[in-house]
């Protein structure tokens, strides 16, 4: 237990940041799924721009790295452009 108020309050609001990173992090994750489960490359392009949206997203608020944002963009968009048409 924490002997002092202010180290309480860190424990409630690192929770809540916590709580926020694996919300974002989860959409994250549905976002790259979407991509790799794209049937055609039309279908994989249209959820790379949404997934690349997320990433971006991700970033500002912390919750990646910028460089490891732009290596999942760099891959997906691979991925994508290989697909048949």
């Amino acid at each position: 237990m924490p002997t002092h108020k202010s180290a309480a309050k860190r424990i409630i609001t690192n929770a809540k940041a916590q709580r926020r990173n694996i919300a974002n992090r989860s959409r994250l994750r549905s976002a790259i799924k979407a991509v790799r489960q794209a049937a055609n490359r039309t279908d994989a392009l249209a959820a790379y721009r949404t997934a690349t949206s997320v990433l971006d997203r991700t970033v500002a608020k912390g919750v990646i790295k910028k460089e490891a944002a732009n290596r999942q963009k760099a891959r997906l968009a691979l991925f994508a452009q290989r697909l048949p048409a």
